[in-house]
């Protein structure tokens, strides 16, 4: 779901850093010295599960799992997935670092929006309802940062429109599977380390 180097018009770009800035800000305010070791492995596991793409013209997909790390992380899913990025733009060329800011919130945003919602459903007593909101949790964002790349993308030309369309379908099959895993990682976290599940956003 990357977006490449010199595609995007400058003020998309630059709307696009100025918002990761502050997401920035507010998910190192809320990183403490404990949630160092769970923000390194997340964002180790980001950094690998995006390393597996499709190129699609632009753009690509692969698994971004966003919506587990915004459920685990809260605003810190920022600085989580804005460093996994930062290296696959330096290491491999994956996006850009033109684009990191935008690509950086297209996909952190969404995963802190949808873990604010289903959070407290996620933590619930009811299983069969943490299951669900667990399954929407991984899935909801990626179709959300899906739209917000056609957007960027249209936004930048109109002549980017056909692109953009094919960006969001092409995401559409990583959706259902984002949302298996976030599913089965809540179902397995509820049960041998519920308190992962609960962090605070603010």
């Amino acid at each position: 779901m990357h977006i490449s180097e010199g595609v995007l018009s400058l003020p998309v770009l630059l709307t696009g850093a100025a918002l990761t800035v502050g997401g920035l800000y507010q998910g190192l305010k809320a990183i403490d010295q404990e949630d160092m070791p769970k923000a390194a492995i997340l964002s180790a596991v980001f950094f690998t599960a995006s390393l597996i793409h499709v190129n699609i013209g632009p753009s690509s997909t692969h698994l971004v799992l966003s919506g587990l790390i915004g459920l685990i992380m809260g605003w810190a899913a920022f600085p989580v997935i804005f460093l996994g990025l930062l290296l696959q733009g330096i290491l491999f060329n994956f996006g850009g670092l033109t684009t990191l800011g935008l690509n950086t919130f297209n996909m952190a945003a969404p995963a802190v929006l949808v873990s604010c919602f289903f959070n407290r459903l996620v933590n619930g007593q009811n299983p069969v309802v943490a299951s669900i909101s667990g399954f929407l949790t991984g899935s909801l964002p990626i179709l959300l940062s899906a739209f917000l790349v056609g957007v960027s993308l249209t936004i930048s030309g109109e002549h980017f429109l056909t692109i953009a369309w094919a960006v969001f379908l092409s995401n559409l099959p990583i959706v259902f599977i984002e949302g298996l895993v976030c599913m089965f990682c809540v179902q397995f976290l509820r049960k041998v380390r519920p308190a992962i599940l609960r962090p605070q956003i603010a």
